[in-house]
């Protein structure tokens, strides 16, 4: 499957430390829920906060390094989100299917509501994983912009500063 003209497994290659350590953060931050620490201590533990972090790196990264261009950017951000957003579900799954509250279904991360829904839980897989997606992409872009007016794209081993 290509998109907008590179195979998917590409953009996964691309991404694949930000993929590899979204899944060890939100497998890790379940856990420790699930395993009794309480919210409290496993909120630092953020799969948000290292998403956000990832629109800043791949946003620089992906015109300095000769990616593609704003569009390329989307498909990043997709699957880091999707990859995110696949644990936060399990996770309210879990939590419907044993009665229990975990760190995803918490009534604090449920706007104070019961998180142990369907509701919830298809609330992720439409509005998590299109909002969630589309939101960052912005910011991504206008750091993108940024990015190509202070930095030449990458010819040899190093991005030259624009003067």
């Amino acid at each position: 499957m290509t998109v907008f003209g590179k195979r998917l497994s590409e953009y996964a290659q691309f991404a694949k430390v930000f993929l590899v350590l979204i899944a060890v953060v939100g497998v890790t931050r379940l856990a420790l829920s699930l395993t009794g620490v309480p919210n409290s201590t496993a909120k630092w533990i953020s799969v948000s906060g290292l998403m956000w972090i990832a629109v800043f790196y791949f946003a620089i990264r992906v015109h300095t390094r000769g990616f593609g261009t704003y569009k390329h950017l989307l498909p990043v951000l997709a699957i880091l989100n999707v990859t995110g957003q696949a644990i936060i579900i399990t996770g309210i799954a879990i939590a419907i299917f044993t009665g229990t509250d975990n760190i995803y279904s918490a009534s604090e991360y449920a706007f104070g509501g019961d998180g142990k829904t369907w509701t919830h839980l298809g609330a992720h897989v439409l509005v998590g994983s299109t909002v969630g997606t589309l939101v960052p992409w912005a910011f991504g872009c206008l750091i993108m912009l940024a990015t190509r007016k202070l930095f030449k794209r990458e010819t040899g081993t190093r991005a030259e500063v624009r003067a």
